[in-house]
């Protein structure tokens, strides 16, 4: 069977960075370490590491290998979450730990990498086919930073 695995590429601390990542999102583990035996483009023996690990049942790879190129928004991993305790919850520690917030539920951490926080309703809302209560949920996520289930609820519902 194929496999579909995200790979996080990080100049350094990509052991903290995943340990982090494991301690906010349930049902997640680290599932191997291995440190690379041989010279690579990146260094010498022993200088790359990669940690395979599961982030709420997905599987995931972190590279430790040192500066190459930066995370950007191209690439994010979305929670979503079914409460407004969970968003703030997980919002609080990104943000505590280091975190940038950004526009639309967007949340920076503090190794650069991209988050989205998200209510999973909002996805049923914007795709609602009574377009005109999809559109007033879409403008009232435009305008918040960490997404509110009840505000968007009342604009969804007019």
């Amino acid at each position: 069977m194929t496999n579909v695995v995200s790979n996080l590429w990080f100049a350094k601390e990509a052991r903290e960075a995943v340990d982090f990542y494991i301690s906010l999102v349930p049902n997640s583990a680290i599932t191997r370490i291995t440190t690379l035996p041989a010279e690579s483009p990146s260094g010498p023996p022993g200088s790359v590491q990669v940690i395979e690990f599961m982030l709420g049942n997905q599987q995931f790879m972190a590279l430790e290998a040192g500066p190459l190129d930066p995370f950007n928004h191209a690439f994010s991993i979305m929670i979503q979450c079914d409460s407004q305790e969970e968003i703030d919850r997980l919002w609080s520690g990104i943000l505590d730990n280091g975190g940038e917030p950004e526009q639309c539920g967007w949340i920076r951490d503090r190794w650069g990498l991209c988050w989205q926080i998200a209510p999973r309703v909002l996805g049923d809302m914007v795709a609602h086919s009574d377009r005109e209560r999809a559109k007033r949920a879409t403008e009232a996520m435009l305008g918040m930073i960490k997404l509110d289930i009840a505000e968007l609820e009342r604009a969804f519902h007019g």
